[in-house]
Parts: C-alpha cells; sequence; structure tokens
C-alpha cells in the first residue's frame, strides 16, 4: 500500500515537471527523491509479503503440538496447584510481580507453552536460548540488549533458557548479576532435579515450580480441543474420537500431553492418506475418520518410557523400590524393577542394590536373603538380560516377603559414630596380637580360648566399657537370636 501511493505520486511529479518547465531543476530534485522512496516502499512491501509468506510455509511445517499450543492462561490445561486461581503464579501476573522462576518436571506439561504465555501476561521482551545450542556469547548479547532495553525503554526482558540444567556452573554464574539486579526475568526449564544441576546462588534468586505430568482429563481435554479447532488444529476433517481410543491414549502417554497430540495427528493424516509428507493436504476432507483405538494404538506404536538413566528417574525409582521391599510389598517391588528393566538399567547395579538390602533391611531376621541375593548378583554376570530378569524378580519378591530387621544396619552406625565422635578405646592386653617374640614383655598375655570352656563360651573382657550396640529384634529367624544372646551375656557376667 505504502510503495502504491508512492509511486503514484512519482508519476504526478513527472508530468508537473513536464508541464512547467522553468521549474525543471526543483521538479528534477523532487523527481529523484520521490524515486527513490518508491523504490524503498516497493521493497518494504515485498519484504513484507516474503516474511508473511515463510511465516506461512514455517507454520505449515509445525507439528500439531507446536500448532495447539495454549495462547493465553485460561486456555493452559494442568498445573492447578500453582496456576489455579488464587495461586501463587496467577497472583505474581496479576500484580505484574513476576521474578525469576525455574519450571521443573517431565516433559510434555507445558514448560516451554508458560514460558510463553508468562512473557505476553508480564509486558515483557521474550528472548529464547537454548542451553544445548547456545553458549555464554549468546547469553552475554542478550543480557547486554536487555539492560540497554531497560535503561532506554524502561521495559524488562524475560528470558527463557531451555534445558537450563545443560549450562555448566561458569555459564550459570554468568546469569547472577543481571537475575540478581532485575535487568532479566530469567524463566528456566529443566527436566532435571534444580537442586541437583543449578548453581545455589541461582535457585536463592528464583522460585521453583514444579510440573505434574498432566492427568488423563487433561489429556482428553487437550485431544479433544485439537480434533475440533478448525484454524489451528484438525477441524477442518471429519474426525470421530472413539472414546476408548482418548482413554488409550490418555493413559499411554503417561502424561505427556507433546506424545497424545502428535499421535491422533499421526492417526488422523495417515487414514486420509495425505501426500504431501509433513504438511497437511491443503483441501477439507468431508470423508469419515473413524478414529478408533486400534488406530491409536497404531499411531501409538512402541510406548516411550519416560526414563533416564542418569537422572532423577532412575534415583527416583530405585528409591521406590527398596523403600516397597523394606515395606513388605512384593507386588510394588515387582513393578518399580519392572520400569528400571524397561528403561535399560544396569541389572548389575540392580544386583548391588539387592544386596546391600539384604544386610540392610533383611539381616538376621533370614540370614539365607544375603546368599540369595549374592547368588542372583552372580547370576545376572552369568546369563545376561533377558533372562536374569527372573532371576531379579524371584529375588525382589523373596526379599520383599522375608521378616525385616536392620538392627546390624543400626549397630555398625552407632559404633563407628562412637569412633569417629567419642574417645578411642584401648585394645585389652590380653586381646592384642601374642605371635612374635617379645610381646610377652610387652604383657600381651592372659587371653583365654574360648573353645577350651563349656559352651565355647569364657567369661573375660572384651572390650573394656559397657556398650550395646546390637539390639535384636523378634522377627524371624532373629528371635532365636535374641534367646541364644541373653544367654550367652549371662555367661559372660561370670567373669
Amino acid at each position: 500500500m505504502l510503495g502504491g501511493s508512492i509511486l503514484f505520486f512519482y508519476r504526478k511529479v513527472r508530468k508537473e515537471r513536464k508541464e512547467n518547465v522553468q521549474f525543471a531543476p526543483v521538479y528534477n530534485t523532487l523527481h529523484k527523491k520521490v524515486f527513490f522512496c518508491a523504490v524503498y516502499g516497493i521493497m518494504a512491501t515485498m519484504s513484507q509479503l516474503f516474511a508473511a509468506e515463510e511465516r506461512k510455509n514455517r507454520r505449515r511445517a509445525e507439528p500439531l503440538a507446536v500448532r495447539m499450543r495454549p495462547q493465553t492462561l485460561d486456555e493452559f490445561v494442568g498445573q492447578e496447584h500453582f496456576l489455579g486461581e488464587g495461586k501463587l503464579l496467577r497472583r505474581l501476573l496479576a500484580a505484574d510481580r513476576l521474578g525469576s522462576v525455574i519450571l521443573h518436571g517431565p516433559p510434555g506439561t507445558g514448560k516451554t507453552t508458560l514460558a510463553y504465555i508468562l512473557a505476553q501476561s508480564s509486558r515483557s521482551t521474550f528472548r529464547q536460548l537454548s542451553a544445548v545450542s547456545d553458549g555464554v556469547k549468546q547469553l552475554r548479547d542478550v543480557l547486554t540488549e536487555a539492560e540497554h532495553r531497560l535503561s532506554t525503554a524502561k521495559q524488562k526482558t524475560l528470558l527463557f533458557i531451555d534445558e537450563i540444567h545443560r549450562f555448566n556452573k561458569a555459564q550459570q554464574d554468568v546469569l547472577l548479576p543481571e537475575v540478581e539486579n532485575g535487568i532479566v526475568v530469567l524463566v528456566g526449564a529443566t527436566t532435571e532435579n534444580p537442586y541437583f544441576t543449578i548453581n545455589n546462588a541461582l535457585i536463592s534468586r528464583s522460585r521453583i515450580f514444579q510440573f505434574e505430568p498432566l492427568t488423563q482429563e487433561h489429556i482428553k481435554t487437550l485431544l479433544h480441543r485439537a480434533a475440533t479447532d478448525k484454524e489451528r488444529g484438525l477441524g477442518k476433517y471429519n474426525i470421530h474420537l472413539h472414546e476408548d481410543a482418548l482413554d488409550f491414549l490418555a493413559n499411554i502417554c503417561d502424561g505427556d500431553a507433546r506424545q497424545a497430540i502428535s499421535a491422533l495427528e499421526i492417526g488422523v493424516l495417515s487414514s486420509i492418506g495425505s501426500a504431501e509428507g509433513l504438511t497437511p493436504p491443503a483441501l477439507e476432507s468431508s470423508a469419515l475418520i473413524d478414529f478408533t483405538r486400534e488406530l491409536a494404538s497404531e499411531s501409538v506404536q512402541r510406548k516411550a518410557v519416560a526414563y533416564d538413566r542418569d537422572g532423577d528417574s532412575h534415583y527416583d525409582t530405585i528409591s521406590a523400590l527398596i523403600k516397597s521391599i523394606r515395606g513388605s510389598d512384593p507386588d510394588a517391588a515387582i513393578y518399580w524393577l519392572a520400569k528400571m528393566l524397561v528403561g535399560g538399567d544396569d541389572v548389575r547395579f540392580l544386583a548391588r542394590r539387592l544386596v546391600i538390602l539384604a544386610s540392610e533391611d533383611v539381616g538376621n531376621a533370614d540370614p539365607r536373603a544375603l546368599s540369595l541375593a549374592v547368588s542372583t548378583a552372580h547370576a545376572c554376570e552369568l546369563v545376561g538380560l533377558p533372562e536374569c530378569q527372573l532371576n531379579l524378580a524371584q529375588t525382589v519378591i523373596y526379599l520383599a516377603c522375608a521378616p525385616k530387621s536392620n538392627s546390624a544396619t543400626t549397630a555398625i552406625y552407632e559404633a563407628k559414630k562412637d569412633i569417629q565422635e567419642g574417645r578411642l578405646v584401648p585394645v585389652p592386653r590380653h586381646l592384642r596380637d601374642a605371635s612374635y617374640k617379645g610381646s610377652k614383655e610387652l604383657g600381651h598375655t592372659g587371653y583365654q580360648y574360648a573353645h577350651d570352656f563349656e559352651d565355647g563360651v569364657v567369661a573375660q573382657e572384651y572390650l573394656g566399657v559397657e556398650k550395646e550396640y546390637y539390639r535384636p529384634t523378634q522377627r524371624g529367624f532373629e528371635a532365636e537370636l535374641a534367646r541364644r544372646l541373653e544367654f550367652l551375656k549371662e555367661r559372660l557376667k561370670e567373669k
């Protein structure tokens, strides 16, 4: 429009120059200026047209999950514990007092989407970096730009850093002054535990919001929206979503909205036979697309288990496995074991943990538990996967059902604490080494050999001070040990 107006004025100047020859020098100068304005105007218009076409092309190539990202807080689904009406984050946005935040949670729960919405709601300039591909140089450039914008235009910058846990300590330290002084509002997204992967200094300057996996109802809401939205979604197609198909996707995706919406897109587009590769057909289809449970299952293929062998998933799951065995719930223990096996965890690690648990939590309540755990560790080395999962399952069930005792664990911990914090008890002279020449002159005499006495017990001093570390329980075989210990203590008092 601008180019057309300037072009019209340019033609008018040419006509006036011809009709008023006496003013030709003036018109020549004006003619040149208008000519260049016309060229610039046309170029600007063409640039805008090209930019719009490029945006349109990129939009067509975007996956459905990206196109269907909520644009406002009202569209956002899930995380009511901090985004619901009257909750902390909503109050901060309403008061325009949003500070730096760390968004922590599993994939597909809305961390990136919320970052975009926060930028719009807080009326800040939005800038995005990825800790995977960007480094200190790009980070410093954004921070310098943010400081200049705040100084000249009085506008804050919301800096979104995806996968912020991938920044090392030095890279995270670059953020500290600007975050401290309020030059940028940092929004960091991470799937890892921020208390393990982000500097304490940065955590102390930020609020941490933990995202939970979306519920099945949340997922079904998003699937319905994606299937019926005619502008951004699949609403131009005649789709019949079967309820059991929705239930299947909402269950199989484990709270990951991206995974569920991607499966819906694959099922629909494959059903209409799109010939345009990644882009959906341009023409609306009147044919009915029956999105059944079978189609949903085909669209998902093999379920992708969200499990990081080096991250929170690993440590949280092994913690759940150990606590389930300790709590004597074999069904829960088997489930957590299966999750670790499907997630590809190292069976040698699992076997080592079971050997430790056999002594730590079962102990002398069932001494056979340790032998079984050690045998399982050997079986894992000898047999390997997939067959050794049977050995692991047998041992996990046995340990979960076995009587429990941590008496050996508490005994060694209490003794170590006394040694580390108290005065060391000297070894009694009669217990010291007497195998070398000259030991008698040092007083290493008086030891009584227990096997020479009745019941193999001799009353003599073994520690030199009164201490009780081992306190057996009345569970399993340890109840028999408790009775035996009472007898031993009585005999030892006969000195």
